[in-house]
């Protein structure tokens, strides 16, 4: 098998999680194949992430040149494709994001190669990739297999797989690659951040998020209360911003946000794919439901049976006793 290529993003002079999350089910990926790991770096300047990725992949391939300081994928598609021709790699690992969206469906096709989009697990038996996706929603996790070809495409979800420590000190080098300008039909503007209310969950370490379990808008306090006490901030299920409890960037799914804090704590939430889609990669996750058979259990590390009225009071009294 020849080596997996990772195509590392960034934004404003930062290497997103993503690239780690590729780069470590990579490197789990080469074990089992019996090959390398290579990162595939675009940008402008970009010696300082260069030498951030060394430690992740065994080696670190950089194209820097100013026509690549912005992403514009008409620019970065033949210098990702000219880097592909030419190494041959196995599988060519890209984030499944507005980066990845806009770049791997159209370099497939210059490539003539198979592509797998948003997949949630990948296996490698012999010289073969499998992926897994979920289709209809999440309701079904399909299983995938490949066409025979010398390179698969292969696109991943956030959040899919952790970030591992980095262990490896590859080399770093430059990689001469034709960087075309940016054609008149399609200029990078300027990037604008999306708005982010007064908490971001997304960057969260501790999220206490609640379900339709809380019943009024009255009681929601009782949740934030334990946020606070936690350290944490308050998410939530979709009935919550149905409900107009909380605003949408307080959501917790497939149709809210994707989150990996150190503790999840779900309150009154019954569990349904959608939203565990959305927090399953949480380090630690405590599940609070009355009903023993609520799907939340079976995502939860801890779960605790029982009326939340009840157990978050003595959660929040036990709390503020083992904090002095």
């Amino acid at each position: 098998m020849n080596e997996i290529l990772v195509l590392a993003e960034h934004r404003d002079g930062e290497l997103r999680d993503i690239t780690f999350e590729m780069l470590g089910k990579a490197a789990s990926l080469a074990e089992t194949g019996g090959t390398t790991v290579t990162a595939l770096l675009l940008g402008a300047g970009v010696g300082e992430m260069a030498d951030g990725l060394a430690c992740y992949a065994d080696e670190v391939l950089t194209v820097d040149h100013g026509n690549l300081a912005n992403f514009n994928s008409a620019v970065y598609q033949p210098v990702v494709a000219e880097a592909v021709k030419s190494r041959g790699p196995a599988a060519v690992l890209v984030g499944s994001t507005a980066f990845g969206v806009d770049l791997a469906p159209s370099l497939a096709v210059e490539l003539s190669a198979p592509l797998a989009s948003d997949v949630i697990d990948i296996a490698v038996d012999g010289d073969a990739f499998s992926v897994t996706r979920q289709i209809y929603e999440g309701k079904i996790d399909a299983k995938v297999s490949f066409r025979d070809a010398p390179t698969v495409l292969i696109t991943v979800r956030a959040s899919a797989f952790p970030v591992e420590l980095g262990t490896k000190g590859g080399s770093v080098s430059e990689f001469a690659a034709t960087v075309p300008d940016e054609p008149a039909m399609r200029r990078f503007v300027e990037y604008v951040e999306a708005a982010v209310g007064d908490v971001d969950i997304a960057a969260s370490e501790v999220i206490v998020a609640v379900g339709r379990g809380i019943k009024e808008e009255e009681n929601m306090a009782l949740v934030q209360e334990l946020a606070e006490l936690l350290g944490g901030v308050v998410g939530c299920s979709r009935p919550i911003v149905d409900a107009g409890w909380l605003p949408k960037d307080r959501q917790v799914g497939s149709s809210g946000k994707t989150v990996k804090p150190k503790l999840y704590v779900a309150v009154g939430i019954s569990g349904q794919f959608q939203h565990i889609s959305g927090m399953k990669a949480a380090d630690t996750i405590v599940a609070i439901n009355k009903d023993p058979k609520a799907p939340i259990f079976s995502a939860a590390d801890y779960g605790i049976v029982g009326d939340l009225f009840k157990v978050v009071p003595a959660l929040k009294e036990k709390i503020a006793e083992v904090r002095g």
